[in-house]
């Protein structure tokens, strides 16, 4: 199974919650799981796959825990050629235009750095569900297997 890094973006908790119940999902599907909350570009090189769990915050910005790493990987631009990630974007789809922007920010940065998404940006949109933990887990039951 992968050794997956986690990254959260979370400004109130509800991605911390999020990515500690898909931690723990994951690591009792076999995965190795680290979370992190303040990483730096090594959890790049330290992991097979990256998962990204992130709210957004003001018009669609990186929540500040992790706008020095989102900083850092666009500056270094340090390439990720088929490492696997995926994104998994909290967002509000009142706020139109900015909603899931920091987990659509993050894709595209991943991508940009040749990664490898598991599967399409994962959009949860606070309007439609109170407890996105359970559309991650379900999304994570479904495609956990492609980490590998």
């Amino acid at each position: 199974m992968a050794n997956i890094g986690i990254l959260v973006g979370s400004v109130y908790g509800n991605a911390q919650n999020v990515a500690e119940q898909a931690a723990e999902f994951l690591t009792n599907n076999g995965h190795e799981v680290i979370t992190e909350t303040d990483p730096d570009l090594g959890i790049l090189d330290d992991h097979d796959a990256i998962f990204v769990v992130t709210s957004t915050t003001g018009m669609g910005d990186v929540p500040p825990n992790l706008e020095l790493f989102f900083a850092d990987a666009k500056d270094l631009m340090p390439m990720q050629t088929g490492k696997k990630f995926a994104v998994a974007a909290l967002g509000d789809s009142s706020y139109c235009e900015s909603y899931c922007g920091a987990g659509k920010q993050f894709f595209a940065l991943l991508s940009d750095l040749q990664g490898e998404p598991i599967q399409p940006l994962l959009e949860i949109d606070a309007m439609e569900t109170f407890e996105p933990e359970k559309d991650v887990l379900a999304w994570l039951e479904e495609h956990h297997d492609k980490f590998n």
